[in-house]
């Protein structure tokens, strides 16, 4: 709240503040005060802000939902005008957007920003919180969809028209799960894997997947374990990232998701425990090619995949540049773009000749990772089938019965201004992933098809039936010997 200036002390507030301007003093004490109110641009997020307490609430034109609650952390980390920490364990700060009326807010774990502005008060559609009622929760429901979905073009889809059809079958009789089964029904046409519905007092969940897409065969890895690998799997990151040899000098990096790395500790752990792995990885001294295979990726946190392609870069470029709807009514309007970069680390790496595995079950940040490799000189080879395509962080949302449902509102763009949502990032070379067929015969045509090319490439001087391959050295490796 802003008070006025009283007469009798504003010669003392002058002689003060042109004393300041001769101290530097820490951001801490300078920075304006965060209470207030503030709205997110684009994301449909007010937050009230009181001393340590954060309380967020879930907008859109004619609904107001309570969100999460963060308390302030006692802590001191440059560039941050504030840290805080959800219920849940999850932390986002706040920096500095250029005015005391203007932040910027960062979830650890996302690759991009939301800016903040400060209101005078409470926004009037947060003056009474949505009731909860069967028509009320599918009001809410619909008008997050229609504000904030980013591909109702992409499917073709009429979403006034569908929420109108649909909204005539609610009454203040419907039943819990009733409701459910028509709110599965307006969205499950979309085939988005990004998009979910959670009635935990029902016990019933929903979540989207591309029409089409199969189960990766349980045995399907193990195939490739058997038939090109030599050695067993060294496994990392609470067994998240895997790494063995397929012959004496390629080495096979197999990413199940980018996320679940540790125990505890949060984005920060999960990375330090990421970092230590790929230093061990890439301290492999006979390592000489490379497959990457993320064709069973469950996705995770963007960060995790692009600190994987800062290893394997030889100059820095952009991965993608990421917007998010802004507009509750024109879909043509956009966020700033926030663009996330792959640098060349300084720990160790590889910067020779990649080959990367994809298929329908790379998903999520596991598509964000492949497309923060497209970038990379020289070029990495996709075989496979495309990805699932949808790169989006979840937008999290809250029904007043207290479920929850999740779609996506963000697009990552290519530095051409291409997006892959809907059909997914295509490989350079066709390859089914794991059909029936080559699992029964335990064969692995991507794997084959990826030494082919590293091969043809005069990097791998071997023979599908004679792989030349140093057992002793490379068990000394495995072992932690190197």
């Amino acid at each position: 709240m802003h008070y006025p200036l009283k007469e009798t002390n504003l010669a003392w507030i002058i002689h003060i503040s042109a004393l300041a301007s001769f101290l530097v003093l820490p951001n801490t004490l300078v920075s304006q005060s965060l209470d207030g109110v503030w709205r997110s641009e684009g994301y449909g997020e007010v937050f009230e802000i009181k001393g340590a307490n954060w309380k967020a609430f879930e907008v859109t034109t004619t609904t107001c939902v309570p969100g999460f609650t963060a308390a302030q952390l006692q802590t001191t980390v440059e560039g941050r005008e504030s840290t805080f920490k959800e219920k849940d364990g999850d932390v986002f700060f706040v920096r500095t957007g250029g005015s005391n009326d203007r932040k910027v807010l960062h979830f650890e774990g996302s690759a991009s920003d939301m800016r903040i502005d400060r209101l005078p008060d409470i926004p009037s559609v947060c003056q009474r919180m949505t009731p909860i009622t069967p028509v009320d929760n599918f009001d809410v429901f619909t008008r997050t969809w229609a504000e904030q979905y980013i591909s109702f073009d992409l499917k073709h889809t009429d979403w006034d028209q569908v929420a109108a059809a649909n909204r005539i079958k609610v009454t203040a009789a419907t039943s819990s799960r009733e409701l459910f089964d028509i709110l599965v029904g307006t969205i499950e046409p979309f085939g988005d894997a990004h998009t979910s519905i959670h009635a935990h007092a029902l016990k019933k969940n929903f979540h989207g997947l591309r029409p089409g897409t199969k189960p990766l065969p349980k045995v399907a890895l193990k195939v490739t374990e058997r038939a090109y690998l030599k050695g067993p799997l060294r496994k990392f990151c609470k067994n998240q990232v895997q790494y063995g040899h397929v012959d004496d000098t390629t080495g096979y990096l197999r990413i199940l998701s980018f996320e679940g790395y540790a125990a505890k500790g949060g984005f920060a752990a999960e990375l330090r425990d990421l970092e230590t792995a790929m230093d061990t990885i890439f301290s492999d001294p006979y390592l000489k090619a490379l497959v990457i295979d993320v064709r069973k990726n469950d996705g995770g946190s963007d960060p995790l995949g692009l600190a994987i392609a800062s290893r394997l870069a030889t100059s820095p470029y952009i991965a993608y540049t990421k917007k998010a709807r802004l507009d509750p009514v024109d879909r043509t309007k956009w966020t700033e773009g926030d663009e996330s970069w792959v640098r060349p680390s300084t720990r160790p790496g590889f910067r020779g000749p990649v080959v990367e595995l994809i298929g329908p079950l790379t998903i999520s940040a596991g598509e964000t990772f492949t497309q923060a490799l497209m970038g990379r000189s020289p070029h990495i080879t996709r075989i496979g089938e495309n990805t699932q395509g949808v790169f989006s962080d979840v937008l999290e949302r809250h029904l007043p019965s207290g479920w929850t449902f999740g779609l996506p509102n963000e697009v990552f763009f290519t530095p051409e201004g291409t997006a892959f949502d809907g059909p997914g990032i295509p490989p350079d070379i066709n390859v089914e992933v794991f059909a029936p067929a080559d699992v029964a015969a335990g064969r692995d045509p991507g794997i084959a098809k990826a030494l082919e090319i590293l091969r043809n490439a005069g990097n791998l001087a071997v023979h599908d039936d004679q792989i030349m391959y140093t057992t002793f050295r490379f068990a000394f490796w495995v072992n932690g010997r190197f």
